[in-house]
């Protein structure tokens, strides 16, 4: 354990950044698994109106450092590609 009140100090700041990106990445996973699941049931329009709320979580976590910007950009295009094979799918039902 640390014993400098700096190095203390580090550590209590460090706890505290973990936990927020705990939870943005929280917040940001399950964006994800809802697009993917409305996708997945062939619920195109709700997947079309999840598409630019899940973007912004991803772009504002590629900001944050978060995630990596090519992994976010990778993510973005999968689900994008997933909503447009959905969106296909409807059409022709």
């Amino acid at each position: 354990m640390a014993t400098h009140k700096s190095a203390l100090k580090e550590h209590r700041a460090s706890l505290k950044r973990r936990e927020v990106n705990r939870q943005s990445r929280s917040v940001l996973r399950t964006a994800i698994k809802k697009l993917r699941t409305s996708a997945a049931s062939g619920e195109a329009a709700a997947a079309e109106k999840m598409i630019p709320e899940t973007f912004a979580l991803l772009d504002r976590s590629i900001k944050k450092g978060l995630i990596k910007e090519n992994a976010g950009n990778r993510q973005k295009s999968r689900l994008s590609r997933l909503v447009n094979a959905t969106r296909t799918r409807a059409a022709k039902a």
